[in-house]
């Protein structure tokens, strides 16, 4: 078994000495063994561990937190590693949409390119926000919702960049073919918005992973009547929300 001294790992780790000492003190990280020279020695069930502390650490979880998740009687290496690596791929992409609204956005005030000033916000949902319109999802609508999340979820994430680009711009496009109805005066319940209407039941049965049945849409509605899509679709155009919410319903229920 290959072995570290604590000189050794510090420098392997990026950690400083003083840093492994302080967790060995706290009882985080013990050594394999000490040597008759005491000299801490640390083995790969400690690279592992420190490589957990790390990982915790970096996704602000406090120490005295690590060291309950990592003695717990049910804990699975391999299962936690599964579950970081899909929350960091998601940050990651989540980043990635943020650093492409930061360019957009310079481009736009160094007068190179246009950009909505919707698409001022795009990506920049917080995490918490996020679990919190989960949370209002779930205890709304109950059922199958948090599957639903979750296959919503998965496919966006198996898009690439430059796909999930596109759908972004083609939902921007579809709204603003519905908005331009808001605006000429069509009541909501218009045949004539039934092309803008289909266009958004497909991309939202895109953004599901599953088809969206008539019904589904409709019962979307009700989704849209959150305080957050609300103000969203009201930033497009005073008035557009309850509009949109509206022309759905009478959709719906034109198709029986």
């Amino acid at each position: 078994m290959k072995t570290y001294t604590v000189q050794q790992l510090a420098e392997l780790a990026g950690v400083s000495v003083r840093t492994l000492h302080h967790y060995d003190e706290i009882g985080l990280l013990k050594p394999a063994f000490t040597g008759e020279n005491r000299y801490r020695y640390y083995g790969e069930e400690e690279l592992l561990r420190l490589q957990q502390i790390l990982i915790h650490r970096a996704l602000d979880i406090p120490l005295m937190e690590i060291g309950a998740i990592l003695d717990a009687p049910d804990f699975d290496r391999l299962a936690v590693l599964r579950e970081q690596r899909d929350r960091l791929e998601s940050e990651a992409k989540r980043f990635a949409g943020m650093v492409r609204t930061i360019d957009r956005t310079i481009a736009r005030l160094e007068g190179e390119t246009a950009m909505q000033d919707n698409e001022l916000y795009s990506g920049l949902i917080a995490p918490e926000k996020q679990a919190e319109y989960e949370a209002w999802l779930v205890e709304r609508f109950g059922g199958d919702m948090e599957a639903r999340i979750a296959r919503s979820r998965k496919a966006m994430g198996e898009m690439n960049e430059e796909e999930r680009a596109g759908m972004m711009a083609d939902l921007q496009r579809v709204e603003e073919a519905l908005a331009e109805g808001f605006r000429r005066g069509l009541p909501p319940q218009a045949t004539a918005l039934d092309p803008a209407i289909e266009a958004h039941r497909r991309w939202v049965g895109s953004a599901w992973g599953r088809e969206c049945t008539p019904e589904a849409y409709g019962g979307l509605a009700d989704v849209y009547e959150h305080p957050d899509f609300r103000k969203r679709y009201e930033a497009i155009q005073p008035g557009f929300a309850e509009f949109l919410v509206t022309a759905m319903r009478a959709w719906a229920r034109r198709q029986g």
